[in-house]
């Protein structure tokens, strides 16, 4: 993709709090439309790199462009980092008034609060919110400015599950409209949900950054957790298949494989009439890549 195409292109890019080495060296490409996501153990430097893109700090070395800009001239950029920052004693919707005059902007309040869930509470002190509804105030603010980047710190955090399924709603919905959303989270299952892309960060390296389909392969062993309709001939099916190892025998089945033993195993299993009702990686590839490669750099 040509340069000055992309969303976000950093070279380089390095920051210091002292003798500690938050990043180091990093390069990163995102492509716009997209949602990208970042992650990485405690301190793998993923605030300090939010920080940058949302132009709340400047690199000490490398190049940092977003939207085809150099940084510090870029437009269209908004987010948060460390959770949002809001005004207790006001209202849900007297906060957002508050920052789109400090703005200047010229926004349908109510419109951005029903778009994030809020509208039933726009009246409410937000001192009296959750923290899944702080949350989505946060990303109401955000929205306010129409951003073409949208830079989001573990904005799932808090929500239930009929929150996080909204809030996923509105990310995907900016990026098909053409917007680039990078998000950081801990939590592997919303990273799989939301991405097309991701970036493994660890003590401020890059380790992985490409399609979430690269973490997974055929000549990857993973646990699977197997449940069906006979587990005993399942498990014995199971240890008479070559490459696949049995790792608990009860009822619910626990098998370690590749994919082609496994799918000899499920070729097994249906030729001998055992219905397969649940399979399913105990630990999803992004997570195991994740704890492979963060493993691998901290062991350096």
């Amino acid at each position: 993709m040509d340069d000055a195409t992309l969303a976000v292109r950093a070279r380089g890019i390095t920051k210091c709090f002292g003798d500690v080495v938050a990043l180091d060296h990093v390069d990163l490409d995102i492509a716009p439309g997209q949602i990208h996501g970042l992650v990485g153990p405690n301190g793998a430097g993923k605030t300090t790199l939010l920080g940058l893109l949302l132009g709340l700090a400047v690199a000490d070395e490398g190049s940092l462009e977003i939207l085809g800009a150099p940084v510090a001239k870029a437009s269209g950029v908004a987010g948060f980092v460390d959770g949002p920052g809001l005004y207790p004693s006001l209202t849900a919707r007297k906060n957002l008034a508050a920052l789109a005059k400090l703005r200047g902007l010229d926004a349908d309040i109510d419109e951005v609060l029903a778009e994030v869930g809020l509208a039933d509470v726009a009246d409410d002190r937000v001192r009296g919110f959750s923290l899944g509804m702080r949350q989505r105030l946060g990303l109401a603010a955000a929205l306010l400015t129409k951003p073409r980047l949208l830079v989001l710190d573990e904005p799932a955090n808090g929500l239930d599950p009929a929150g996080k399924k909204h809030v996923h709603g509105v990310l995907h919905r900016l990026a098909a409209e053409g917007s680039t959303v990078v998000v950081s989270s801990h939590r592997m299952d919303d990273v799989e949900a939301l991405c097309a892309e991701v970036t493994i960060l660890a003590t401020g390296r890059v380790v992985f950054t490409g399609p979430l389909g690269k973490l997974s392969s055929d000549d990857q062993e993973l646990d699977y957790r197997l449940r069906t309709s006979d587990p005993s001939a399942a498990s014995r099916l199971a240890a008479e298949t070559t490459g696949v190892v049995v790792v608990d025998g009860a009822e619910l089945l626990v098998v370690r494989a590749m994919v082609p033993a496994l799918d000899a195993l499920m070729s097994r299993l249906i030729g001998a009439g055992v219905a397969v009702r649940e399979l399913a990686p105990v630990v999803s590839p992004l997570e195991a890549a994740f704890l492979d490669l963060t493993e691998q750099e901290s062991g350096r």
